[in-house]
């Protein structure tokens, strides 16, 4: 599959036209036999520390706090000058790591509530048409929620506005831990920095939900932010952390580990360096499999048996970035971004399984640049692996200046599902779609080892 396109024209799902995709997702509604009820609200779904008098963090309220942090507004054109403003903070920064207080990760521990079976007005912003709940509005919330931690992390009492610009650098893994989040049960996310490079911070995060009289886990994810100057052009230093205990010790030198990890997965990217020996056997391997018997050539291929070729597997979209969409830095909120790769993700595995399909994991989601206000964002979905039940769904977004006709990678995701039964083989024809095709297993291959 090719990242880009010159023309909008090309930008349309290949398997079929709009009106069939969405048919075809209605009756995938119809006939699913694990939908949620939208009834009354249980008793049991109404968490006893989210009752009314409990003082709790929300989180519709972890956005404004992010702003009263940094000194945004919430109107477009104060907006712009509150950021213009920050530009005299820049000699609030430490010239050093030395210079910081050292920091305990008990210190930026959060606790946030999404009461979703207290306020039905809420619920009605996460439901989605299955009736369940939107995962991509959850990837939203982990996104502020993270920031938060860090600036949590960073806080100086002494200051009235952090002088730093923390952004997501890389969500390095969401790991679903159930299958079914209900839409009408409260939900509790809890959060605090495990890690701490020199620039960089890594922050761990658990949601649950209130189901049965108790709170279960749902999903744990790790995300790694770094922290920029406040015109959000050069790196700035963070407080070093000191871990308390033996938990914590453990934590801290996962944190090691993610890091050598995030290196190594780098170092062996396919866009630098070749296969390996046993992946170019698997390439070979596909290649045989599909060249016809009858006249044995390179050029004729063959489709096998229950198989779909890579270049049908795939599905495109288009947004155009609007100030509603706004971080606290004036830039495109990586919650929306997140969001609309998921959703776009996901209707793709849908099609191409033919049935619902539920998230396992998101793993390395890089974050190369910032998308600014106005940008023609183009996102392409492509299933680039596939193994019995499960789909490896890779997407891959761009900007594209109308101006100019330039493309500039902004993101790419990596998103794996599982249905409820075996799916079609993915078949890539390609010397490009075979790496997408290895990249896909590789990141599958990386889940199965941590679930």
């Amino acid at each position: 599959m090719g990242d880009r396109c010159v023309q909008l024209q090309c930008f349309k799902p290949t398997y079929f036209s709009l009106q069939k995709v969405f048919g075809f997702l209605r009756s995938v509604a119809s006939l699913t036999t694990r939908t949620f009820s939208r009834g009354p609200v249980s008793l049991q779904g109404k968490a006893p520390d989210m009752s009314e008098g409990n003082a709790h963090l929300l989180m519709s309220n972890v956005r404004n706090r992010l702003r009263e942090i940094v000194g945004a507004s919430t109107n477009w054109r104060d907006h712009q000058q509150a950021l213009a403003d920050r530009l005299s903070l820049s000699n609030q920064l430490a010239g050093s790591q030395d210079e910081l207080p050292v920091r305990r990760m008990k210190d930026s521990y959060i606790e946030a509530h999404l009461p979703l079976g207290t306020d039905p007005t809420l619920r009605e912003k996460y439901l989605n048409y299955l009736k369940g709940v939107r995962f991509g509005r959850i990837l939203e919330d982990l996104d502020s929620l993270a920031v938060l931690i860090c600036y949590s992390h960073t806080h100086n009492k002494t200051l009235q506005r952090s002088p730093l610009s923390i952004v997501t650098a890389l969500v390095d893994k969401i790991d679903m831990r159930k299958q079914i989040i209900h839409p009408d049960c409260d939900i509790k996310f809890t959060g605090h920095v495990t890690w701490v490079g020199k620039t960089s911070i890594e922050a761990k995060m658990h949601m649950s939900q209130y189901h049965g009289g108790a709170y279960t886990p749902v999903l744990d994810a790790t995300f790694v932010m770094v922290a920029r100057d406040p015109e959000n052009k050069r790196a700035a230093f963070v407080n070093p952390l000191k871990p308390e205990g033996i938990e914590e010790e453990k934590l801290f030198h996962q944190g090691e580990i993610n890091k050598t990890r995030r290196i190594e997965l780098t170092t062996a990217s396919l866009l630098k360096v070749a296969p390996t020996a046993e992946e170019r056997k698997i390439v070979h391997s596909l290649f045989l499999n599909t060249l016809d018997s009858k006249t044995v050539s390179f050029r004729s291929r063959v489709l096998p048996p229950n198989s779909v070729w890579m270049e049908d597997a795939k599905v495109k979209g288009l947004e155009i970035c609007h100030p509603q969409e706004r971080n606290i830095f004036n830039r495109i909120f990586g919650g929306f971004l997140m969001r609309k790769a998921y959703e776009l993700g996901w209707a793709n595995a849908c099609v191409y399984g033919g049935c619902r399909p539920n998230l396992v994991a998101v793993d390395d989601i890089l974050f190369r640049k910032p998308v600014e206000i106005g940008s023609l964002l183009l996102l392409s979905s492509q299933v680039c692996y596939t193994e019995g039940k499960y789909i490896q769904v890779r997407v891959h977004t761009e900007v594209l200046d109308p101006l100019t006709r330039q493309h500039n990678t902004t993101n790419v995701f990596h998103f794996t599902f599982v249905t409820d039964k075996d799916v079609p083989n993915i078949v890539p024809q390609s010397y490009g779609e075979s790496m997408l095709y290895l990249d896909g297993k590789r990141h599958f291959n990386q889940t199965l080892e941590s679930q």
